[in-house]
């Protein structure tokens, strides 16, 4: 079936004609062939006028519609690129900035544990020089408590043994002399 009525009813008649002889294969003075290429060209103009050029066009629009998601893609692709930089810099400064901390934390950790170190030095050393001072001063106290027992204990004796050895004879005597000691005294 041809796209044209007209030239298919002068394709059957040139059929109906070759049948009857030699004259038959020309229709209108030029040979079948020919009708038969202008038809053919006829019919491939046709198909690209209404086929080709509307699919050109689709083909032309699908690669333009390509092209620029294709170029959108390679913008997202760059912001991607672009965030995923800023990500890795930033993740690197962080990781910069774990690591200065952890090394201040160290090192403020040694400083305080020296601190707390000296301070422990300081207080050990004032609690001996006070226990050495409280030490000395109970040694001084017990010394003249000894010296105070020792006394009464030297004076209580003595009492005792003026007593027990000196007589009345004695007293007067002693008494005798320490007034005449006071009058030479004076």
């Amino acid at each position: 079936m041809s796209l044209f009525p007209g030239l298919s009813a002068a394709a059957r008649a040139a059929t109906l004609l070759s049948e009857e002889g030699h004259e038959a294969s020309k229709l209108f003075g030029l040979p079948f062939w020919v009708w038969q290429l202008l038809n053919l060209g006829l019919f491939l103009a046709v198909l690209l006028y209404f086929v080709a050029r509307p699919l050109g066009q689709a083909f032309r629009k699908r690669q333009d519609e390509i092209e620029r998601r294709r170029l959108e893609a390679e913008k997202q692709r760059a912001a991607v690129e672009g965030l995923a930089r800023d990500i890795r810099e930033r993740t690197a400064k962080i990781e910069k900035d774990i690591e200065e901390i952890r090394r201040q934390g160290v090192a403020d950790g040694e400083e305080a544990r020296r601190a707390l170190a000296a301070r422990a030095d300081e207080e050990v050393a004032r609690i001996r020089k006070d226990s050495s001072e409280e030490i000395e001063r109970r040694v001084a106290a017990a010394r003249e408590e000894l010296r105070q027992a020792a006394a009464d204990l030297t004076g209580s004796t003595a009492a005792e043994i003026l007593t027990r050895e000196i007589t009345p004879t004695d007293r007067e005597r002693l008494l005798a002399d320490g007034v005449a000691r006071l009058k030479d005294a004076r």
